[in-house]
């Protein structure tokens, strides 16, 4: 089992960095694991190369149509796909986890499983908003579970 795991992610309003602290809390008391986490709002555009494995959380933010029919557009949240983009990071990701509020019907999550297509890694899991402690407990099983089967 590593002894680390690294986030790269998104928060604008605060809820996906509220969900990453608790589970990262959680991750670091129940296992022998430190946690590293990057809000990439903070660099404000600036990229880097990543040389070690990593999981993303994206939230969804996204403008016009209904996302199946009538099209959409990712807005906000356009750095953590530039940055993942960038210097090839993307072959670092061993998968994602989605955000977003269950109102918005069949946009709930919709930016997390297009990062899926765009760059060709998992859709780990996902939650609504905040999350709650049992999102919590599930999605930090699963992110330790592939981040062993990527290292493998």
């Amino acid at each position: 089992m590593a002894n680390k795991i690294k986030i790269i992610y998104i928060s604008l309003s605060g809820n996906t960095k509220y969900f990453i602290e608790r589970l990262s809390e959680h991750i670091e008391a129940t296992n022998d694991i430190v946690v590293e986490s990057l809000n990439v709002k903070d660099l404000k555009g600036t990229t880097f190369s990543v040389t070690e494995p990593f999981v993303s959380f994206l939230p969804s933010y996204l403008n016009g149509g209904n996302g199946i029919h009538t099209g959409d557009k990712e807005v906000l949240t356009t750095r953590l796909g530039d940055f993942i983009a960038s210097n090839d990071n993307f072959k670092f990701c061993y998968g994602i986890i989605g955000s977003g509020n269950r109102n918005f019907g069949s946009q709930f999550c919709l930016s997390a499983k297009q990062y899926t297509e765009r760059f060709d890694f998992p859709l780990i899991d996902i939650f609504e908003i905040r999350g709650t402690q049992s999102d919590v407990k599930r999605i930090a099983n699963l992110i330790i579970r592939r981040q062993e089967e990527f290292l493998k």
